[in-house]
């Protein structure tokens, strides 16, 4: 009877769900990266020492290099090997958490969320190819439900993560817990997780498209974020916004004529794949900054614990819980195009309804929005990846799977950074301020209506 079990657990059929198994593990790690910091903010600020652009940067380094080395991940995963390449990026995210928790500066710390960002832009493309290679055609849309269930409930679960650890231990914690994990991740994957490549053509890395167009995400992001510190209209702002667009046009005339570029421009021409980045780019672009500023306003607003906060999402989280699952396999049945668009008038109306908040609201005046949050980010999430991969060849499925999550990580720190810069036009005192709740829920306002006309 052993036998036959152990047989069954090891026949091809199960054991692809075994690779899936051990790639959302590690896939939880990383998006849980992308949030569990939130709720931390408050406590890092005091133990060294930091203002808020500080603090948007200790969110947006990890968020910026995830989405500037994304497509370089997707393209060595395809012709070096994606479980190769996958397991090398966990082994870089699982190192940087370590040096993350050991930071006692502002410096180390946003540098080594930086190298954490590029171990995750290793993993993530890596994960998306290697379940295209796995499941056939029928199943893809129901592991790919699952893939989408666990990174966005990874986003949800964050700040209530991130809000013990802080609460219970110490901030550092949320960087020390990866590594054990990280490690179990690495043991898993290498006895679980088969090998595949690209192997259809030449292959080599785009190097003038990788440094173009980082230094074109990093100088737009950079301007957003510290626009208000030294003035919308001053010359080292303006030269960062012209850098930024001269860099990017650079990257894609280099992308356009290239034999081999990092990014073939040509999938956009598939109307599906570009439709579904663009809603991913804007759905971010929506929902990454509302953790970042609602953990803040239920923290020095409402005066809620780094617990209480954490625990605030949890409505959020268990309806991306059970309703991503039921969008992947809807999907594959009825198509994408109306769950997406569904999705994203949930999140806009959502975001509405986080612009009503004011000092006096609790958690009944912020539980609607969540509701709305959670069921708009699932009904997009599941149909976006399954839309986007369905329209690339499988053994594109890297560069596919590249592009697609960079749109996502690039729409969230640009998220955070414009919202962060609309926030920062209303809030001009530190929090021992009598006006900061005042220009908080201001800016808070604002920030908001600007995330739903996004949106919608």
């Amino acid at each position: 009877m052993r036998a036959r079990v152990l047989a069954a657990l090891a026949a091809p059929e199960s054991r692809k769900w075994w690779t899936l198994l051990a790639l959302t593990f590690s896939l939880f790690m990383v998006m849980l990266d992308n949030t569990v910091v939130n709720v931390a903010l408050p406590s890092i600020q005091r133990d060294l020492a930091i203002g808020i652009s500080e603090l948007e940067w200790v969110v947006n380094a990890y968020a910026l290099t995830f989405a500037v080395f994304m497509l370089t991940g997707g393209k060595l995963a395809d012709f070096l090997g994606r479980r190769r390449v996958f397991m090398a990026g966990l082994a870089v995210f699982t190192g940087a958490s370590l040096v993350c928790g050991l930071a006692g500066s502002a410096a180390l710390l946003i540098a080594f969320r930086a190298v954490q960002g590029m171990g995750s832009a290793l993993m993530m493309p890596a994960t998306l190819s290697i379940i295209s290679a796995t499941f056939p055609p029928r199943q893809r849309g129901a592991a790919l439900g699952t893939w989408a269930g666990v990174s966005a409930m990874a986003l949800a679960l964050g700040p209530l993560v991130g809000g013990l650890l802080t609460e219970h231990i110490h901030w550092s914690w949320i960087f020390f817990i990866n590594v054990p994990i990280g490690v179990l991740a690495l043991a898993g994957s290498l006895v679980v997780v088969p090998e595949s490549r690209d192997t259809s053509s030449e292959q080599r890395l785009d190097i003038p498209g990788l440094l173009s167009s980082g230094l074109g995400l990093l100088a737009l992001t950079f301007a957003l974020i510290e626009a208000n510190r030294y003035g919308w209209t001053s010359t080292p702002i303006l030269a960062l916004f012209a850098l930024s667009a001269l860099s990017l046009a650079l990257f894609l005339a280099l992308e356009r004529h290239q034999r081999l570029p990092m990014l073939d421009l040509g999938l956009f021409r598939n109307g599906t794949f570009a439709g579904a980045n663009a809603v991913a780019f804007m759905v971010s672009l929506a929902m990454f900054g509302v953790f970042f500023f609602l953990s803040l306003y239920m923290q020095n607003i409402l005066r809620y614990s780094a617990v209480e906060a954490g625990a605030t999402f949890l409505p959020m989280t268990l309806l991306i819980i059970l309703v991503a699952p039921v969008a992947g396999r809807l999907c594959d049945r009825h198509g994408s195009r109306w769950l997406m668009a569904g999705g994203m008038a949930l999140v806009g109306v959502s975001l509405l309804v986080f612009a009503q908040l004011d000092q006096r609201s609790g958690f009944w005046s912020i539980l609607p929005g969540l509701i709305l949050g959670g069921v708009g980010m699932a009904l997009t999430m599941s149909p976006t990846t399954a839309a986007a991969l369905s329209a690339v060849p499988v053994d594109k499925a890297g560069v596919g799977a590249g592009a697609l999550n960079t749109a996502r990580q690039v729409g969230g720190a640009l998220g955070i950074a414009v919202m962060g810069a609309v926030f920062a036009s209303y809030v001009h005192v530190g929090p021992g301020d009598p006006e900061f709740p005042v220009q908080f829920v201001s800016g808070l306002h604002r920030a908001m209506l600007v995330a739903a006309a996004i949106a919608f």
